[in-house]
Order: structure tokens, then sequence, then C-alpha cells
């Protein structure tokens, strides 16, 4: 009889690649995966791993077995959201994951509101890139996670997981008090030819985002700063360093000094959550989206709030 347990491990290793990268995934000790590794050998009465530099590799034996786990993982995942589904009750573990502003903006009130709703539901949540998120949705590190695209540029979503929109988020440019064009009601991405951009990290989805953006403007970017957070980029644009694209979701407060600007095109992120197929039945998955989807629906400018960020 093959335990699940060590099914799983055995799964995690073949998705990662490596003990450390399973270990993380697992949230257990890298001794222990090998420990689990070595009792399934054992049962199996076969190698599945093999030496590989200072790692290791799956043998034949091994991908075959990781295969049949991989399904045998499916169906368990399939069946425990038919009893979940069956029970009604939100509860267990769920584990959730956003990116920086979405886990500023609406993970606080989300995540506070599940926890007195459901007392049953323990949750586990982390900040984590859209990339990032939906690769570990995929493995089966987390359970749902709230990402992004672009209005001009999709985030691509891999087979076998669902996805909702829960709010589309407008972007305006964050631009030092005494820029030339703090006072306009609106601009143009191409006004800024010869302005610094401060933008995120070289590689990221919304820095490639920008860039592609700008270059169909025909501004060929100058890049001064990179920053992962917003707060971290709009306190570089009220020391004057730069300017950078400032959307709603979890920007405020705003830094004395910065005047946000909309944009002539609209600019516009889609926010949505992913989970996986499998596990679309859950009470807990419907219950964090549709919290997700309220939290979504109160997000914007403050009321009496001006495009500048100053009171109305």
């Amino acid at each position: 009889m093959l335990n699940l347990e060590r099914l799983r491990t055995l799964d995690a290793l073949a998705r990662h690649g490596s003990v450390s990268g399973a270990a993380l995934g697992l949230h257990i000790t890298t001794s222990a995966v090998s420990q689990q590794m070595a009792k399934l050998e054992r049962e199996v009465g076969q190698r599945l791993l093999a030496k590989h530099g200072r790692g290791v590799r799956l043998t034949d034996a091994g991908r075959l077995l990781a295969e049949h786990a991989s399904r045998i993982l499916s169906q368990v995942e399939l069946a425990q959201a038919d009893l979940e589904a069956q029970r009604g009750q939100v509860a267990g573990e769920l584990r959730v994951s956003a990116f920086p502003t979405a886990a500023r903006g609406l993970f606080p009130v989300v995540l506070a509101e599940l926890r007195k709703a459901h007392p049953g539901l323990r949750l586990r949540s982390s900040e984590l890139e859209p990339e990032r998120g939906i690769a570990g949705v995929v493995r089966g590190d987390l359970d749902l996670a709230v990402v992004l695209d672009w209005y001009n540029k999709p985030m691509p979503v891999p087979d076998g997981l669902v996805k909702a929109p829960l709010l589309d988020d407008p972007a305006d440019v964050a631009m030092p008090a005494g820029h030339p064009l703090a006072h306009r009601d609106e601009v143009d991405l191409a006004e800024f030819a010869e302005d610094e951009w401060i933008t995120w990290g070289e590689g990221e989805f919304c820095h490639e985002w920008l860039m592609f953006t700008l270059r169909s403007r025909g501004v060929e970017p100058i890049v001064g700063h990179r920053a992962a957070e917003t707060h971290t980029q709009l306190g570089l644009v009220a020391a004057g360093l730069g300017v950078c694209i400032a959307p709603q979701l979890g920007r405020h407060p705003m830094p004395e000094g910065v005047v946000t600007v909309p944009l002539r095109q609209r600019v516009r992120r889609h926010v949505y959550a992913v989970w996986r197929a499998d596990a679309d039945r859950r009470p807990s998955i419907r219950a964090a989206v549709e919290a997700l989807k309220a939290a979504g629906r109160g997000v914007g400018r403050p009321p009496g709030e001006r495009p500048d960020g100053t009171a109305g």
C-alpha cells in the first residue's frame, strides 16, 4: 500500500527539481524529505532517486511513479473538495497569496472578514508577485492566488486553473508636486519622454509592461530607479527622483509632495483570483473569492478626494 504523504513528497520533488525546493514547498525540513523518500523506496523496492552532482534526480522508476502520484493527488483533491462541498462547511486550511499592492489593499479586510465569518478556517497568506503566485497554485503549494495583468498585456494562465475577475484598478502617473505637468487634469505618456522613471525590478511582469507600453507610445524609457513596492516608488517620487505609474489599489496614504494625474489612455490593471480546477467545489475557495470580490467593489479613490490625492 503506497503512503499518500510519501507520494506527496515525491510529487513535490518532481515539481521543484530539488530536495530543498520540495522541503520549502511542503513546509518541512530537507531531512524529512530524504526520510520520506527512503521509506517510499523501501515500500516499492526500487531506487527512485539517484545522485546528480550535488543534488539528486529522479530515476526512470521515480519519474514513472511521480506521474502516477500527480494523478492520485489530483483525485484526492477532488475527493476532499466533494466532501467539503457536501458538508457545506468553510473549514480546514486555505493557503493564499497576493501581489504586494493587493496584499496591502485587499488582504487585511478580506482575511479578517473570513476569520470572523468562518472560525473553523485556518488562513495562511503570503505576498508574492503574480508569476510566483500562479506557479505556487500550479504546484499545489497554494490554494488561491490574487494576480494581475494589464489592459494591453495579458498574463498567461496555465491549463487546469480557474480564474475570477475581482476588480479593474485604474492607474495614474505619480510625479513631484513641482513637476511641470502636475497641474493638468490628464496627461499622455509621450509627455514623459525626458523624465526618469521609477519602475519595478528587471524581468518583473509590471516592469516589462511599462517598457512595452512606453515604447508603443514612441518613448524610449529612461529608468532611474527600481523598487518592488509602490510606496517605495512613491517615496522616491516625493524626493524628486522621477515619476512612476501609481495604481489606486493599496497606494493610500499618499506621501506629501506627490501628485497623481490620470492618463488620457485610461490605463488599468485587471485583478483576479486563480485556483486549481480540481478544487473548484471547495466552500473555502468559494468563500474567499466572494470576500475578495466584495472588497474589490470598495476599491477606489476615497470619497471627496481629487485625482491629485488632495481633499476635495
